[in-house]
């Protein structure tokens, strides 16, 4: 029947929305059931109808990057397909490395988000965090010109580690102003790496006494 159909998709997506935004503030191993279905508004009993581990909910709850535009979930604002690759380029990356995408901890993409507790994951989780890094690797690939496959494949993949590692580190250090260096410089690695970039450079910040 189409309501039932359509309840249970709508009780899917609150259980992925729910551990999607769990695992972001507390990491993948410190979630349980219980909390997911909880900020679900559900009772643990119906996880089972919908997923048969945690692994496999989170294989889910992160492939939703895979699903929206990246600039829009991080700014609000959509990009614009009809501006030239660089531009492009350009937001995707500074997007991605800005203070909004660092506070907003419910929207953290997950492959800065959990990568410790990825390392001693099952191979479920391992693939679905490996299948969100070649996405992201492919969107910057997409917004490289000028450059043969091999060569995009490489210049997309030093962008992605300069881009996951920088906001890796600003999202681990206590102080703030070294989290927003470290943003900053990984900003200027991944633009000049994309070849967009122009005059950028490294902001400084007095550091805690």
């Amino acid at each position: 029947m189409p309501y039932a159909a359509d309840h249970a998709a709508e009780t899917r997506r609150r259980i992925v929305e729910s551990a999607r935004r769990l695992f972001n503030r507390k990491g993948f191993s410190e979630v349980s059931i219980d909390e997911i279905m909880a900020g679900a508004g559900l009772t643990r009993g119906g996880f089972y109808h919908h997923f048969k581990t945690k692994d496999e909910l989170y294989a889910e709850a992160i492939s939703v990057a895979l699903t929206c535009d990246p600039v829009e979930r991080i700014s609000g604002t959509p990009l614009d397909p009809r501006q030239p690759a660089d531009v492009v380029m350009r937001k995707m990356i500074e997007a991605y490395l800005s203070r909004r995408h660092l506070d907003n901890t419910d929207e953290h993409c997950a492959l800065f988000a959990l990568p410790s507790d990825v390392a001693r994951a099952s191979s479920t989780v391992r693939e679905a965090y490996q299948n969100v890094l070649l996405a992201l690797t492919q969107l910057f690939e997409r917004g490289l010109t000028g450059q043969g496959e091999d060569d995009a494949r490489c210049t997309a993949l030093t962008v992605a580690s300069l881009c996951v590692g920088g906001m890796t580190l600003a999202n681990t250090v206590a102080d703030e102003r070294l989290a927003d260096e470290i943003r900053a410089a990984a900003l200027v690695g991944a633009l000049k790496a994309a070849g967009v970039g122009g005059r950028t450079e490294p902001r400084r910040f007095d550091r805690a006494s």
